[in-house]
């Protein structure tokens, strides 16, 4: 498997960086990777590894560019601090619009075969499902997506099939968020939700206390399977 970072133009003529994962076969249907908030880290990079291995050209751009380039996060005491002011700041339609940027990289390389779809963890959960309505995917994963309540009143307008993880003991995403976000998609036999129940937000992340072994691996399986429900 081949990795490296990339440059991507922005809409407005700035460059910035992606991470590129390669399949084994170095061609196939795409990623789009959206970070949490703690930029595009090693956790992440190794995510966007596990899912090239699946078979995906997978591209995890630095939404935090326009901020600090190249920042990289841990998860506790002045990180945790630093990564919550970084997204207190961003602009999320400007990152809205450099996703869209990256979205149109990665249809343009050489490698891309098929479709392409955003995931995205926490912070780049809801950026995953704000992709969807306007930076032209084909499909959306999202993981514990923060601040989903405040964006269903555009569920009607999504055009893509969409997949959401919840953690049943999230702080953040409540148990009323959830049943809201349910409530929202009900009638829609494109959109599929999973509830872990025992799990907590960050389930994902093999590298934070909050790890969750059994719903980290049932949640990659089922993103790999509505993906490739979904058509290559």
């Amino acid at each position: 498997m081949a990795s490296q970072w990339i440059d991507i133009t922005a809409r407005d003529g700035g460059k910035f960086k992606g991470y590129l994962a390669l399949p084994p076969a170095r061609k196939g249907p795409g990623i789009v990777l959206l970070q949490e908030i703690f930029g595009v880290n090693a956790h992440i990079r190794s995510v966007a590894e596990q899912y090239a291995l699946d078979g995906y050209v997978v591209l995890a751009p630095d939404v935090f560019w326009r901020q600090e380039p190249g920042v990289e996060l841990g998860y506790e005491g002045e990180d945790m601090e630093k990564a919550f002011s970084l997204m207190k700041a961003m602009d999320a339609d400007q990152a809205i619009e450099d996703i869209a940027s990256a979205v149109e990289a990665l249809r343009g390389r050489p490698e891309l075969e098929g479709k392409v779809a955003s995931l995205g963890y926490c912070m780049g959960g809801i950026l995953s499902f704000r992709s969807a309505l306007k930076a032209g995917v084909d499909s959306a994963i999202c993981f514990y997506p923060g601040g989903i309540a405040n964006h269903l009143d555009k569920a009607d307008q999504l055009r893509v099939p969409v997949q959401f993880h919840f953690a049943g003991q999230d702080k953040h995403i409540t148990n009323e968020h959830i049943e809201q976000t349910r409530q929202a998609f009900a009638e829609r036999d494109d959109a599929e939700m999973f509830v872990y129940d025992s799990a907590d937000h960050g389930f994902n992340c093999w590298a934070r206390s909050a790890y969750d072994q059994h719903a980290s691996a049932l949640s990659h399986g089922r993103a790999l399977a509505f993906l490739e429900t979904l058509g290559r």
